[in-house]
């Protein structure tokens, strides 16, 4: 996992708050609720997961240039 950022800041498309979270190294993570509005976030179409589709920093199998688990 050399070079391969774990943090990533999750913004909420519904209430715009952020958190920055922690990604999993082992495991695609599907939803996520925000911590301010509650909204159950999904990944968009194409995207393999939340951190994808509304984080600042993409998973890590997508920043080692891997498959991801729904690819």
């Amino acid at each position: 996992m050399n070079g391969v950022i774990l943090d990533s800041m999750i913004t909420c498309p519904h209430c715009g708050h952020a958190e920055t979270e922690t990604m999993p190294t082992d495991a695609c993570q599907f939803f996520y609720e925000c911590k301010s509005c509650g909204t159950l976030l999904k990944p968009k179409q194409g995207d393999c997961c939340v951190f994808c589709s509304y984080g600042t920093v993409k998973c890590p199998p997508i920043q080692q240039q891997k498959p991801c688990c729904t690819r």
